[in-house]
Protein backbone atom coordinates (compact mmCIF):
# COMPACT_ATOMS: atom_id res chain seq x y z
CA UNK A 1 0.00 0.00 0.00
CA UNK A 2 1.13 3.55 -0.67
CA UNK A 3 2.49 5.25 2.42
CA UNK A 4 1.09 8.61 3.48
CA UNK A 5 3.27 11.14 5.27
CA UNK A 6 1.53 13.55 7.62
CA UNK A 7 3.30 16.46 9.29
CA UNK A 8 1.88 18.27 12.35
CA UNK A 9 0.55 21.73 11.59
CA UNK A 10 1.21 22.76 15.18
CA UNK A 11 1.00 21.71 18.82
CA UNK A 12 -1.58 22.38 21.52
CA UNK A 13 -0.90 23.67 25.02
CA UNK A 14 -3.35 22.35 27.64
CA UNK A 15 -3.61 22.07 31.45
CA UNK A 16 -3.15 18.27 31.23
CA UNK A 17 0.49 17.38 31.79
CA UNK A 18 -0.15 13.62 32.17
CA UNK A 19 -2.71 11.19 30.79
CA UNK A 20 -4.28 10.44 34.17
CA UNK A 21 -7.04 12.96 34.80
CA UNK A 22 -7.77 13.90 31.20
CA UNK A 23 -11.55 13.77 30.50
CA UNK A 24 -12.45 10.78 28.34
CA UNK A 25 -14.22 12.96 25.79
CA UNK A 26 -14.14 16.66 24.84
CA UNK A 27 -16.36 19.25 26.57
CA UNK A 28 -16.72 17.28 29.82
CA UNK A 29 -14.56 19.99 31.41
CA UNK A 30 -14.12 23.60 30.40
CA UNK A 31 -10.37 23.15 29.94
CA UNK A 32 -8.74 25.74 27.70
CA UNK A 33 -6.10 25.07 25.08
CA UNK A 34 -3.98 27.03 22.62
CA UNK A 35 -2.93 25.58 19.26
CA UNK A 36 0.29 27.24 18.10
CA UNK A 37 0.81 26.74 14.37
CA UNK A 38 4.17 25.84 12.90
CA UNK A 39 5.96 28.48 10.84
CA UNK A 40 4.95 26.82 7.55
CA UNK A 41 1.27 27.42 8.34
CA UNK A 42 1.50 30.66 10.31
CA UNK A 43 -0.36 32.74 7.74
CA UNK A 44 -3.35 34.65 9.14
CA UNK A 45 -5.30 33.78 5.98
CA UNK A 46 -5.63 30.13 7.10
CA UNK A 47 -8.30 31.30 9.57
CA UNK A 48 -10.17 33.60 7.18
CA UNK A 49 -13.91 33.04 7.75
CA UNK A 50 -13.48 30.87 10.84
CA UNK A 51 -14.83 33.55 13.20
CA UNK A 52 -18.36 32.70 12.06
CA UNK A 53 -18.17 29.24 13.64
CA UNK A 54 -18.76 28.35 17.28
CA UNK A 55 -16.82 25.05 17.25
CA UNK A 56 -13.99 23.37 15.39
CA UNK A 57 -12.70 19.85 14.99
CA UNK A 58 -9.13 19.17 16.03
CA UNK A 59 -7.50 16.16 14.41
CA UNK A 60 -4.43 15.04 16.30
CA UNK A 61 -2.00 12.22 16.90
CA UNK A 62 -1.93 10.11 20.06
CA UNK A 63 1.77 10.83 20.32
CA UNK A 64 2.24 9.15 23.72
CA UNK A 65 0.90 5.76 22.57
CA UNK A 66 1.64 5.65 18.81
CA UNK A 67 4.88 3.73 19.38
CA UNK A 68 3.06 0.96 21.28
CA UNK A 69 1.25 -0.08 18.11
CA UNK A 70 -2.39 -0.91 17.63
CA UNK A 71 -4.69 -3.66 18.91
CA UNK A 72 -7.65 -5.33 17.21
CA UNK A 73 -9.66 -5.25 20.45
CA UNK A 74 -9.37 -2.82 23.34
CA UNK A 75 -10.71 -2.57 26.87
CA UNK A 76 -13.62 -0.15 26.98
CA UNK A 77 -13.98 2.10 30.07
CA UNK A 78 -17.72 2.40 29.39
CA UNK A 79 -17.99 -1.39 29.80
CA UNK A 80 -16.25 -1.43 33.18
CA UNK A 81 -12.67 -1.62 31.93
CA UNK A 82 -12.55 -5.40 31.41
CA UNK A 83 -14.89 -6.16 28.49
CA UNK A 84 -13.42 -5.51 25.04
CA UNK A 85 -14.59 -3.85 21.85
CA UNK A 86 -13.14 -3.81 18.38
CA UNK A 87 -10.75 -0.92 17.89
CA UNK A 88 -12.99 0.57 15.19
CA UNK A 89 -15.96 0.47 17.59
CA UNK A 90 -14.06 2.55 20.14
CA UNK A 91 -12.23 5.83 20.65
CA UNK A 92 -9.15 3.99 21.91
CA UNK A 93 -5.71 5.58 21.61
CA UNK A 94 -4.26 2.28 20.31
CA UNK A 95 -5.20 2.72 16.65
CA UNK A 96 -3.48 1.74 13.40
CA UNK A 97 -2.53 5.35 12.62
CA UNK A 98 -2.93 6.85 16.09
CA UNK A 99 -5.31 9.58 14.91
CA UNK A 100 -7.83 11.18 17.26
CA UNK A 101 -10.46 13.88 16.86
CA UNK A 102 -12.12 16.28 19.26
CA UNK A 103 -14.77 18.92 18.73
CA UNK A 104 -13.99 21.99 20.84
CA UNK A 105 -15.30 25.51 21.33
CA UNK A 106 -13.64 28.16 19.18
CA UNK A 107 -12.58 31.16 21.27
CA UNK A 108 -10.68 33.13 18.64
CA UNK A 109 -7.26 33.37 17.06
CA UNK A 110 -4.39 35.79 17.44
CA UNK A 111 -0.66 36.19 17.06
CA UNK A 112 1.66 35.68 20.02
CA UNK A 113 5.40 36.30 19.72
CA UNK A 114 5.11 36.12 15.97
CA UNK A 115 3.28 32.75 16.00
CA UNK A 116 -0.31 32.24 14.90
CA UNK A 117 -2.47 30.76 17.68
CA UNK A 118 -5.96 29.27 17.90
CA UNK A 119 -7.67 29.46 21.29
CA UNK A 120 -10.22 26.78 22.20
CA UNK A 121 -11.99 25.30 25.24
CA UNK A 122 -13.43 21.93 26.20
CA UNK A 123 -10.18 20.17 25.31
CA UNK A 124 -9.38 16.58 26.25
CA UNK A 125 -5.81 16.52 24.95
CA UNK A 126 -2.45 16.00 26.61
CA UNK A 127 -0.23 19.06 26.70
CA UNK A 128 1.98 19.37 23.58
CA UNK A 129 -0.14 16.99 21.48
CA UNK A 130 0.62 17.28 17.74
CA UNK A 131 -2.30 18.75 15.76
CA UNK A 132 -2.59 17.47 12.21
CA UNK A 133 -5.65 19.38 10.98
CA UNK A 134 -8.36 21.87 11.98
CA UNK A 135 -11.85 21.86 10.46
CA UNK A 136 -14.99 23.88 11.21
CA UNK A 137 -17.84 22.08 12.99
CA UNK A 138 -20.95 22.16 10.80
CA UNK A 139 -24.13 21.32 12.79
CA UNK A 140 -26.34 20.07 9.95
CA UNK A 141 -23.68 17.58 8.84
CA UNK A 142 -21.90 16.77 12.12
CA UNK A 143 -24.91 16.52 14.48
CA UNK A 144 -27.07 13.69 13.16
CA UNK A 145 -30.67 13.59 14.37
CA UNK A 146 -31.72 10.12 15.48
CA UNK A 147 -28.19 8.87 15.96
CA UNK A 148 -27.57 6.46 18.84
CA UNK A 149 -24.88 4.43 20.59
CA UNK A 150 -24.95 1.14 22.52
CA UNK A 151 -24.50 3.17 25.72
CA UNK A 152 -27.60 5.35 25.44
CA UNK A 153 -29.73 5.50 28.57
CA UNK A 154 -33.49 5.67 28.73
CA UNK A 155 -33.41 9.39 27.97
CA UNK A 156 -31.36 8.79 24.83
CA UNK A 157 -28.23 10.50 26.15
CA UNK A 158 -24.94 8.64 26.45
CA UNK A 159 -23.06 11.51 28.08
CA UNK A 160 -21.67 10.41 31.45
CA UNK A 161 -22.93 12.27 34.50
CA UNK A 162 -20.74 13.67 37.23
CA UNK A 163 -21.47 11.40 40.18
CA UNK A 164 -18.97 12.60 42.76
CA UNK A 165 -19.02 15.64 45.03
CA UNK A 166 -15.66 17.34 45.35
CA UNK A 167 -14.69 18.56 48.82
CA UNK A 168 -11.52 20.24 50.10
CA UNK A 169 -9.71 19.96 53.39
CA UNK A 170 -9.08 23.31 55.14
CA UNK A 171 -5.46 23.11 54.04
CA UNK A 172 -6.39 22.46 50.40
CA UNK A 173 -8.95 25.29 50.50
CA UNK A 174 -6.23 27.76 51.50
CA UNK A 175 -3.86 26.39 48.87
CA UNK A 176 -6.51 26.62 46.16
CA UNK A 177 -7.19 30.27 46.96
CA UNK A 178 -3.50 31.06 46.46
CA UNK A 179 -3.25 29.02 43.26
CA UNK A 180 -6.33 30.73 41.81
CA UNK A 181 -4.53 34.07 42.00
CA UNK A 182 -2.18 32.77 39.29
CA UNK A 183 -4.56 30.41 37.46
CA UNK A 184 -8.16 31.65 37.86
CA UNK A 185 -9.76 28.68 36.11
CA UNK A 186 -8.03 26.09 38.31
CA UNK A 187 -10.89 25.68 40.87
CA UNK A 188 -13.48 25.04 38.16
CA UNK A 189 -11.13 22.66 36.35
CA UNK A 190 -10.37 20.61 39.47
CA UNK A 191 -14.09 20.22 40.21
CA UNK A 192 -14.88 19.21 36.62
CA UNK A 193 -12.07 16.67 36.35
CA UNK A 194 -12.48 15.03 39.75
CA UNK A 195 -16.28 14.92 39.74
CA UNK A 196 -15.99 12.48 36.81
CA UNK A 197 -13.65 10.24 38.86
CA UNK A 198 -10.50 9.74 36.74
CA UNK A 199 -9.69 6.40 38.38
CA UNK A 200 -9.63 3.19 36.28
CA UNK A 201 -13.10 1.76 35.69
CA UNK A 202 -12.60 -1.26 37.95
CA UNK A 203 -11.75 1.05 40.86
CA UNK A 204 -15.09 2.83 40.61
CA UNK A 205 -16.90 -0.25 41.89
CA UNK A 206 -15.34 0.33 45.30
CA UNK A 207 -17.23 2.68 47.63
CA UNK A 208 -14.13 3.23 49.73
CA UNK A 209 -10.64 3.40 48.27
CA UNK A 210 -7.76 3.82 50.69
CA UNK A 211 -5.33 4.84 47.97
CA UNK A 212 -4.24 8.46 47.63
CA UNK A 213 -4.32 9.68 44.01
CA UNK A 214 -2.65 12.59 42.27
CA UNK A 215 -3.06 14.29 38.92
CA UNK A 216 -1.26 17.29 37.49
CA UNK A 217 -3.23 20.28 36.20
CA UNK A 218 -1.12 23.13 34.87
CA UNK A 219 1.84 23.34 37.26
CA UNK A 220 0.07 21.88 40.29
CA UNK A 221 -0.23 18.37 41.67
CA UNK A 222 -3.74 17.72 42.99
CA UNK A 223 -3.73 15.06 45.73
CA UNK A 224 -7.08 13.42 46.58
CA UNK A 225 -8.91 10.45 48.06
CA UNK A 226 -12.28 8.78 47.45
CA UNK A 227 -14.87 7.78 50.05
CA UNK A 228 -18.34 6.83 48.89
CA UNK A 229 -19.53 9.47 46.44
CA UNK A 230 -17.19 12.11 47.80
CA UNK A 231 -13.75 12.99 46.49
CA UNK A 232 -11.70 15.00 48.95
CA UNK A 233 -8.77 17.12 47.82
CA UNK A 234 -6.11 16.96 50.52
CA UNK A 235 -3.20 18.87 49.04
CA UNK A 236 -2.38 21.18 46.12
CA UNK A 237 1.30 21.80 45.49
CA UNK A 238 3.58 23.16 42.81
CA UNK A 239 5.15 20.35 40.81
CA UNK A 240 8.63 21.89 40.95
CA UNK A 241 8.37 22.58 44.68
CA UNK A 242 6.87 19.69 46.72
CA UNK A 243 6.99 21.80 49.88
CA UNK A 244 4.93 24.62 48.37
Amino acid sequence: MTEITIHPIGYITTPFKQKFGIPRQPNLANAKGVVTLSDAYSDINVFKGLSGYSHVWLLFQFSETIHAGWQATVKAPRLGGNAKLGVFASRSTHRPNGIGMSVVTYLGHNTKKGRLCLEVSGVDLLDNTPIIDIKPYIPYADAINGSHTPFDNAQGSAQPKNQYDVHYTPRATQQLAKCAMYQPDLPELIDAVLSQDPRPAYKKKKHTDNKRYGCQLYDWDIIWRVSGQIITVENIRLVASPDA
